[in-house]
């Protein structure tokens, strides 16, 4: 899970894209704001999901040609069983939709894997989806297909060689639905990368723009208390770095209980990371003044 240091990294950057003073609303900005600030994340779990499929799917052409061969025979003996048409065209749909997965795949294989962060993460997103849009598919005519044999028990025996190869095939698609949502199959140890990836990119966004929507909702006490200890304070005449950093270990004080010790410490090292040279001592400044003269704790 993120630590309070990361999740308040991200909420200085985005106070300092968001520009409160004039500049466009918090929430517009939200999805451009992650998309770039997780792209290196999203990168990295793209490619371990690309690279988990790639291993599920080894294998999987010995089965597709066993199902192409079963499937040529299975149809020939369904021509003889009109009131069966409709498993004649799940069988054909799905031979289709096999295809579709293959040429699917061999796209996301084909990926460049070296450019930048966006790119990487964009690309390999958009392959994966289509790749598994392609296969919920294929799990839903196989499901159809085979259910559908139980209402033929004279047909049954005949077609129970594609019916396996259905199923061999089904088995890599069952693991297909775990990858894509690992998060719902925790007894899963080894998607463990991927389902703790997930969670800790969801969780930053999610406790981050807690944290933003909480300074902008006091912005206007936060900065009536800064006016207190700052002379002549405008928020235009500070530092948009140093104005938000600022904003956020007032509220971290007077709202959010947090000791000004640690609002402090904190502020003072975001500051030294993403401000100049000389805001980690105006920003301690301040702060202290703020924490003596208003703080209870």
């Amino acid at each position: 899970m993120p630590s309070p240091r990361h999740i308040r990294e991200a909420v200085i950057q985005f106070l300092y894209c968001a520009d409160l003073e004039g500049g466009a609303e918090p929430a517009a900005l939200r999805k451009p704001f992650w998309d770039f600030v997780t792209e290196s994340d999203r990168r990295a779990l793209q490619i371990a999901t690309f690279r988990t499929v790639h291993h599920l799917a080894h294998g999987r052409e010995g089965r597709l040609v066993e199902f192409v061969e079963r499937n040529t025979i299975a149809t020939a003996q369904l021509s003889a069983w009109p009131q069966a048409e409709h498993l004649k065209i799940d069988l054909d749909r799905m031979a289709q939709l096999e295809s579709g997965w293959s040429t699917a795949f061999a796209r996301l294989e084909r990926l460049p894997k070296d450019d930048d962060d966006a790119s990487v993460a964009v690309n390999f997103s958009n392959a994966l989806a289509a790749l598994f849009s392609v296969d919920r598919d294929l799990a839903q005519t196989r499901r159809r297909f085979l259910e559908g044999i139980e209402d033929f028990p004279a047909l049954k025996g005949q077609l129970e060689g594609v019916a396996a190869s259905v199923r061999r095939l089904q088995r890599i698609s069952d693991r297909l639905r775990m990858v894509e949502e690992p998060e719902k199959f925790p007894e899963q140890g080894d998607l463990a990368r991927l389902r703790d990836s997930k969670a800790e990119i969801a969780e930053l966004r999610k406790r981050a723009d807690e944290l933003v929507d909480a300074v902008v909702s006091h912005k206007e006490t936060i900065d009536e208390t800064l006016a207190t200890v700052v002379d002549n304070y405008s928020p235009e005449r500070i530092d948009p770095v140093d104005r938000a950093i600022l904003r956020l270990a007032t509220y971290e004080i007077l709202h959010a209980n947090t000791p000004p010790k640690v609002a402090i410490n904190e502020a003072i090292e975001l500051a030294k990371r993403f401000g100049t040279s000389d805001s980690h001592r105006f920003v301690n400044g301040v702060l202290d003044r703020i924490a003596k003269q208003f703080s209870t704790n």
